[in-house]
């Protein structure tokens, strides 16, 4: 009798709380309707280019105007408050960065299968179009390996450097100008999130294989070899040395080479080991050019089997605009390889970036660094450069050296051009072996092995996409292990979908708060109601059959389960649609053929909680209608206590 008594009273106060409490429900289905299609798009651009007023208001003409221009061009923002003391450092990190960046550029122009001085050309011009553009205060704009690997292993199959280095030329500075046009457009319609579809996993796996196709290429400098494979997989690369070595080689150019390899990570060791001398680390390549192009002038090593650069073209850059073919035979393959060197070129840019930028403690505006990247490149494509992107090696350089602003990009541009104006003749005798040393130097910094253990740790899935990436570019080319790459980050994506989180939950003791019941063991299901909560944004085509099979499935279960025991039949079960955004019209059949199942079981129905979206959809599609709108609720709790108040006598909670 006290037990019946306690019931009793137990329901009369979940009703009257539920009678004194405002119709959520209603709240949910009087929501406004969410934005058409045109009015996102609409959205969308108009926030690229609509600056906002400091206090929220529509700025005057001539603010907006001024805000505009200071949108595109951050210099004007930063210029402003610019010190003589900030241009000291500036200076003195400028001067630094040339003194790595200098060899550097003509190393990665070999790689790229150009002449040396298109790597310097790329170090003049794109850097002073990014310093005016640019958000980053310590990035460094120029040449980078693993673009420079990827235009020479894919437009190679296009065209061969060695037989028509005119139409290779032309078809570099086609890509660069595409890439640059692709990025311009990233920024302008806030199409981001393309670079996001190469992961992180898949990024450290990629650039571990590159990594070491990019050293296995240096071979032919190290060694000093005159034929060599084009391919740039494993197997191609060993075959190519072991084949070469049976012909007459001279060791010569492997003890330059691996003498200044000793010498530069020794200086890079310390370096690290005193912060104080990292100069000594950022000025050794460029000692090492140095001393060994005098060693070979002086002894004449050239004369004994010792490659050497030869003639290095000097000057200005020469302008490439004719060059640039938009409508040639080889258009479609040239917009392929520019898109992922677009993509390739701002993740590795972005990700420098923001690194920085958050020991800084600033935040770095993504949109922006497209547009800087994107105008840098189509202005270099025009300029004999090919995709200039941030490096990470040259920036921490930069950091290191107490760069202020983007003026250490202008100092190291001005100083470059000089060198290409006076210099370029003293680089005749510049062993290539010394070339080969540089670029095996910066390649330790692009193996992380350390970050993929900690993903091994953290998501075995995420470490199958990283070893994808590593071996497809290490046993296939550069397309195949990105292409890999995206193809298991896709999968796991569908994978996911197809099998959302469908949890039953249960309320924590003493709190309205439901939870998942396998996560939090202690919270307890309530009687006579299922609740269970959709755990997916977008209930679709891929997911709604399991979802609604899954539901059924625990449905049943529980009839069957309390088949002759009354007071523990499911009489109503509560979907907590919280998480669901959206709903495509293969979830709203799911909702209803659920809805007829638990009708035709004698169970009453109630949701919870959906999104703008699904709400919009569920009223236009009649489902809410079939449902009652009496039984669409803003939360878990409000449903359960509905259904428990509907079902007299079962209001015993945890």
């Amino acid at each position: 009798m006290e037990a019946s008594a306690a019931v009793e009273s137990s329901a009369t106060v979940a009703a009257f709380e539920v009678s004194r409490r405002p119709d959520t429900g209603k709240l949910v289905l009087n929501s406004p309707s969410p934005p058409s299609l045109r009015e996102e798009l609409v959205g969308v651009v108009g926030k690229a280019f609509r600056p906002r007023a400091a206090g929220g208001g529509r700025p005057p003409r001539c603010a907006w105007a001024l805000t505009a221009l200071q949108c595109v061009f951050p210099v004007l923002t930063w210029g402003r408050t610019y010190t003589l003391k900030s241009f000291r450092s500036d200076v003195m990190a400028g001067l630094t960065l040339a003194s790595l960046g200098i060899p550097q550029s003509i190393g990665y122009a070999n790689l790229a299968k150009l002449d040396p001085q298109y790597g310097l050309y790329t170090s003049v011009v794109p850097p002073l179009i990014y310093a005016v553009m640019g958000t980053s205060r310590e990035i460094a704009i120029g040449p980078v390996a693993v673009v420079s690997l990827l235009l020479s292993s894919m437009i190679q199959n296009v065209v061969d450097p060695a037989t028509d280095p005119a139409t290779y030329r032309s078809l570099v500075f086609t890509v660069t100008f595409l890439a640059g046009v692709f990025q311009v457009s990233f920024g302008l319609f806030r199409l981001g999130f393309l670079v996001d579809f190469l992961s992180h996993a898949a990024i450290v796996g990629f650039m571990a294989g590159a990594a070491i196709v990019i050293g296995l290429q240096q071979l032919k400098g190290l060694l000093g070899l005159s034929h060599f494979t084009n391919s740039t997989d494993i197997v191609s690369v060993i075959k190519a040395v072991c084949s070469a070595l049976h012909d007459p080689w001279h060791p010569g150019n492997f003890l330059i080479g691996c003498s200044f390899l000793i010498f530069i990570l020794t200086t890079r060791f310390i370096g690290r080991r005193y912060k104080k001398l990292f100069w000594l680390s950022a000025i050794s390549p460029l000692v090492s050019v140095i001393l060994s192009t005098v060693a070979v002038y002086a002894t004449r090593a050239d004369k004994h089997g010792v490659k050497i650069i030869q003639k290095v073209h000097a000057g200005l850059n020469p302008s490439s605009a004719k060059q640039i073919h938009l409508n040639g035979p080889h258009t479609a393959e040239c917009a392929k390889i520019a898109i992922i060197c677009a993509v390739i070129a701002l993740t590795e840019a972005i990700a420098v970036g923001r690194s920085f930028a958050s020991i800084r403690g600033y935040k770095l505006d993504g949109n922006k660094e497209m547009l800087a990247m994107g105008f840098s490149n189509v202005a270099g494509s025009l300029s004999s450069c090919y995709v200039a992107t941030g490096s990470f090696s040259r920036t921490a350089v930069n950091f290191s050296a107490g760069a202020r602003s983007t003026m250490s990009n202008i100092i190291m541009s001005i100083t470059v051009f000089i060198t290409l104006e006076l210099f370029m003749k003293f680089l005749y005798y510049t062993p290539m072996a010394v070339l080969a040393s540089i670029i095996l130097s910066a390649l330790p910094g692009l193996i992380d092995i350390k970050e993929a253990c900690t993903i091994w740790k953290v998501d075995k899935m995420d470490f199958v996409t990283c070893l994808g990436a590593f071996v497809g570019v290490l046993f296939g080319s550069v397309e195949i292990g990105l292409a890999v790459a995206i193809g298991i980050s896709f999968a796991k994506i569908i994978i996911q979908s197809l099998r959302p989180q469908v949890e039953v939950l249960g309320r924590l003791q003493g709190t309205n708060i439901f939870c998942s019941i396998r996560q939090y063991p202690v919270a307890c299901r309530t009687p006579t109601v299922l609740t269970i909560r959709i755990d997916t944004s977008f209930m679709c085509f891929i997911s709604a059959t399991y979802i609604k099979e899954r539901i059924i499935g625990w449905v049943r279960e529980e009839v069957e389960m309390s088949n002759g025991k009354a007071r523990e039949r499911i009489q109503a079960v509560v979907l907590d649609m919280s998480s669901v955004v959206n709903i495509d019209t293969s979830g709203l059949t799911a909702l209803e053929e659920i809805h007829k199942e638990l009708v035709s079981l004698g169970i009453q129905m109630a949701i919870s909680g959906p999104g703008l979206n699904a709400v919009q959809k569920m009223k236009v599609s009649r489902v809410v209608d079939r449902i009652g709108e009496d039984w669409i609720f803003l939360t878990v709790g409000e449903a359960v206590e509905a259904c428990l108040t509907e079902h007299k006598g079962t209001a015993l909670e945890c």
